[in-house]
């Protein structure tokens, strides 16, 4: 019997009648279970779909074809792990400490490391090896009693590696371990040159307290590309954020959050309109459509225009305004922190949430765009009436109607705080940490009065940045 299997499975024997329907069945079936499978799949895919589209904002081409472009995982640590506020009595008596203690080091000769160093990394050999190792143990990166046996040799070995990583956190750069460019451009900052940056911050946050004890506020520090929600003088939540370009800046702002607006509208603010939106119009007449934005009379809430008899060449935004519609594409993304300033600045959503993967993130407008937006903006709402339960947020985005929005947006989508908060956007450049380090960020908007330029040529990737308008 089993010689006659072994003929049929070869070909010699032609199989009965009975056994080719039996296959045939069992083919059919496993066909129909692989499509049920596949249908179910589709269905709970697109499920909610427009809510998906929003509240991840991920559909690029990386995302559609992975295989094609492979993802490099993304291991950040730049954000502070503190429940001490910058802005804190606390902070200041760790930075005078810090203060002494530069005093010191540069009372007893401090650390001398020429320019022009060369990329070095574990494993090298080379003559600048034991100033640099000198200078890690000085600021605290290496410990002196693991340098000691080592502090003249050339060989860049893996404890000097540990401490050019130390080094590497402390000033929100790249983890390599290398003696990379933007790490050379930090290690070689002189002593003085910390010294008085420490009392540059040490200044700006006495300034701020200078306003008293707030037990509830939100802190944005542009200058490290992050927000600090505090409570109870305590630390609650930190978020990324992306901030103005270094000739757009964010600028240093004390306000009060007053509002919440879900699926708002843009306005487009002149000096984007003039700078940004006309220019693209003349080289692209059918922008306003694709983009979803509105040519409107007088003020922002003014009747439509028809953008065929608007002369581009000869536009006065002070009689025509732009405004974008809610939605997917929309540059605030779900909702906007309100908080009335002079400089028009607010903190905002954003589709374009690849920007949050990049370490220096001076991408805005002036605007403050905040990463994981509706865990911020369900602290800022936890005491409201009808948003102050558990998911209450999240619940009011994913039960809207888009195609409601469109035709009249909600006015329950505009929320008044019954308990206003104060913001404070801020630029801090040098803090400690909870284990006595000292960090130091770049000065990326030369309000320290420093040379040292984060973009002229700084090792980081730049991302591909989409060419649409943005606050």
């Amino acid at each position: 019997m089993t010689a006659y299997w072994q003929k049929i499975s070869i070909g010699h024997v032609k199989p009965p009648l009975d056994f080719l329907v039996c296959k045939i069945l069992i083919l059919s079936i496993c066909s129909l279970i692989i499509s049920i499978f596949t249908l179910s799949l589709a269905r709970s895919q697109d499920n909610n779909q427009w809510y998906k589209s929003i509240f991840d904002q991920s559909n690029t081409d990386i995302d559609k074809y992975p295989t094609l472009f492979p993802k490099k995982p993304v291991q950040f640590r730049d954000l502070r792990n503190s429940s001490v506020p910058l802005r804190s009595e606390e902070m200041l008596y760790r930075i005078d400490k810090a203060i002494l203690y530069y005093r010191k080091l540069i009372a007893k000769g401090g650390w001398q490391i020429k320019r022009g160093l060369k990329l070095l990394r574990q494993g090298d050999d080379d003559p600048a090896i034991p100033s640099i190792r000198k200078r890690l143990v000085l600021s605290r990166d290496i410990p002196p009693e693991d340098a000691s046996f080592y502090k003249h040799s050339f060989h860049f070995d893996e404890q000097l590696e540990m401490g050019v990583k130390h080094f590497q956190k402390r000033h929100g750069l790249r983890i390599s371990g290398k003696l990379d460019r933007s790490t050379r451009r930090q290690i070689v900052v002189t002593p003085e040159e910390r010294l008085r940056q420490l009392i540059i911050n040490r200044k700006r946050i006495s300034n701020h307290l200078e306003d008293g004890k707030i037990n509830r506020y939100i802190l944005v520090n542009t200058a490290s590309f992050q927000l600090e929600a505090i409570d109870q003088f305590e630390v609650q939540q930190y978020h990324r954020v992306v901030v103005g370009k270094t000739d757009r800046q964010t600028p240093e702002i004390n306000a009060i959050i007053i509002g919440l607006n879900f699926f708002p509208f843009w306005r487009v603010p002149d000096s984007v309109a003039n700078i940004d939106l006309i220019p693209r119009l003349l080289r692209e007449p059918d922008y306003l459509d694709k983009e979803h934005i509105s040519a409107v009379k007088g003020h922002y809430g003014g009747p439509v225009l028809d953008i065929k008899y608007i002369d581009w060449y000869n536009i006065d935004t002070k009689k025509i305004k732009f405004r974008q519609a809610p939605g997917p594409w929309n540059a605030l993304g779900l909702v906007r922190i309100n908080m009335p300033n002079k400089e028009i600045i607010y903190l905002h959503d954003t589709p374009m949430k690849n920007l949050f993967k990049q370490r220096l993130r001076a991408f805005s407008a002036g605007c403050v765009r905040v990463e994981n937006v509706l865990d911020l903006v369900s602290w800022i709402a936890r005491y409201e009436p009808l948003l102050s339960e558990l998911g209450a947020v999240n619940q009011l985005i994913s039960q809207a109607n888009m195609d409601r929005i469109r035709l009249k947006r909600p006015e329950d989508f505009d929320v008044i705080l019954t308990r206003p908060l104060r913001v404070f956007l801020t630029y801090i450049t040098a803090w400690v940490n909870d284990d006595n380090s000292v960090a130091f960020r770049q000065d990326i908007y030369g309000r320290d009065g420093s040379d040292n330029k984060p973009y002229s040529d700084i090792d980081v990737e730049i991302p591909f940045i989409p060419n649409v308008l943005s606050p």
